[in-house]
């Protein structure tokens, strides 16, 4: 053996330090995604050019020196834009991690970030060579329209091909990990390889176990702080392991909160901007506009769906309930009728065959009082479309906590009310983690809480992708 100063400097490896093995393996998991979305985003840009420049030609054309050559029909000034668009797609990180991709509001924003740059240099550089309008305003709107939807796609695409299982080891204090272990392999793709106590985190034993697990991925829940840096993540990133983390409240306002020392003092400042600022107007826009849309263009669905209601069994097309919504105020939610007529009558009899785990809510897999065309209209979710009406009425969002009924509202724990601070909505973070599998409502109350503590239009655009793929494969709705 060699006891050189030299052989120990070059056996020393600094812990931050990745190996080339190491990258190859994070790259071979995700280079499949890497070059969708790439080929997506070029494709995106290109469309969005081409049809500018064709659009174009019936008015100004664009002056020479901003030209640069042409190629496949698109000038060189087109190609340089999508060159940085990129790079600054890559820089930011949406071809990397799952949770970075599929930020669809960042895309569009750097898009718009590298066209106005652009118009700003040109002006900069020669004020009397600035692009026309008309070709300009299409281009950056064609290329932040296309960008975005191109990913949407790629979403939906993607998450039907990466159904192969994932490895994944468990860390967490000894009454969470049986909990832990059967949520994950009731609900997700995920095989479970190992567990360990979290509060052995940082042993070598414990590190070594997830090595020889084989494990894709470490999921921890309360880990010993003061060991988790230099215990496990650093070492779990040099293998080319991925991290996931199971928040509290506390350190989800952790992510929002801004570095700030006051009086000496280091501080994290959370301003109250949740609901308030141009984001949530925006939202507001989207539910008024998607509601209205979506009215008018399922309409000759609405009437067969009711011809269809009323040919099947008596009584009336829609079923009207109260609900309880922002702030504890009751409405009345429209859907279509699955159910017999004198349904609620009968639930007061069906209560003690409620698969709820907790009875908070009522569940029966086999409910004897579901139509035939009940239960089709319950597993594809159309039932539901009537509430598009709720959201015109300012009622309901399309995306947000689920509204439920007075009798549920009634056996809430008071931390439960939390999620009547946000207006309920057509669909949620619950419906798309599970939907009817969710047995425990304070599951469900923990899902919906972290939507309200993490809002941003892109998490409901995510949320609005994810419910359409479920709908479309009839998951989970009984």
């Amino acid at each position: 053996m060699d006891s050189s100063p030299g052989a120990a400097y070059q056996k020393a490896i600094d812990i931050r330090a990745s190996r080339g093995r190491d990258r190859h393996k994070i790259l071979r998991g995700r280079w499949h995604r890497m070059v969708v979305l790439l080929l997506g985003d070029v494709l995106a840009l290109a469309i969005a050019g081409r049809v500018a420049s064709h659009l174009n030609q019936f008015y100004s054309p664009l002056p020479p020196p901003l030209v640069l050559g042409n190629w496949l029909g698109l000038p060189g000034l087109f190609w340089i834009l999508m060159l940085v668009t990129l790079l600054l797609f890559a820089h930011s990180g949406l071809y990397g991690s799952s949770s970075q991709w599929k930020n669809y509001v960042r895309s569009g924003q750097l898009v718009s970030a590298v066209y106005l740059l652009a118009l700003i240099l040109g002006y900069f550089y020669d004020p009397k060579l600035a692009p026309p309008r008309s070709l300009f305003m299409t281009a950056w709107f064609g290329s932040v329209g296309l960008v975005i939807t191109f990913r949407l796609l790629a979403s939906l695409a993607l998450k039907q091909f990466e159904q192969a299982q994932t490895n994944v080891f468990l860390l967490a204090p000894a009454e969470r990990l049986p909990t832990l272990a059967q949520v994950l392999k009731r609900r997700s793709r995920y095989n479970i390889v190992g567990a360990a106590l979290a509060s052995t985190t940082s042993t070598a034993a414990t590190i070594q176990a997830i090595f020889n697990s084989g494990a894709q991925e470490v999921l921890a829940e309360s880990l010993p702080q003061t060991e988790l840096a230099s215990g496990l993540y650093w070492q779990l990133r040099r293998a080319g392991i991925t991290l996931r983390l199971i928040p509290s409240s506390v350190e989800m306002l952790h992510r929002r909160g801004v570095p700030e020392v006051i009086a000496g003092i280091p501080t994290l400042r959370v301003e109250p901007t949740l609901l308030g600022g141009w984001d949530y107007r925006l939202k507001r826009w989207l539910d008024w506009l998607g509601a209205f849309v979506g009215l008018v263009v399922l309409s000759p669905l609405f009437l067969v769906v009711a011809i269809a209601i009323k040919l099947s069994s008596p009584g009336a097309v829609f079923f009207c309930q109260e609900r309880m919504g922002l702030h504890g105020r009751v409405f009345q939610m429209w859907k279509f009728r699955t159910m017999i007529p004198e349904a609620e009558a009968l639930q007061a009899g069906l209560e003690q065959q409620n698969e709820a785990g907790d009875g908070v809510m009522f569940k029966i897999r086999h409910d004897p009082r579901i139509t035939a065309i009940g239960r089709f209209l319950r597993q594809t979710s159309i039932d539901e479309l009537p509430q598009l009406l709720n959201v015109l009425l300012g009622q309901m969002s399309l995306v947000g906590p689920r509204p439920l009924p007075l009798r549920d509202v009634e056996r809430f724990d008071p931390w439960h009310h939390t999620r009547h601070q946000v207006l309920p909505g057509i669909t949620g973070l619950w419906q798309v983690s599970g939907r009817s599998s969710v047995d425990a409502f304070n599951d469900a109350a923990r899902l919906d809480l972290y939507y309200i503590d993490n809002w941003s239009l892109n998490l409901d655009l995510e949320i609005l992708l994810e419910t359409c793929r479920i709908v479309f494969c009839g998951k989970g709705a009984y």
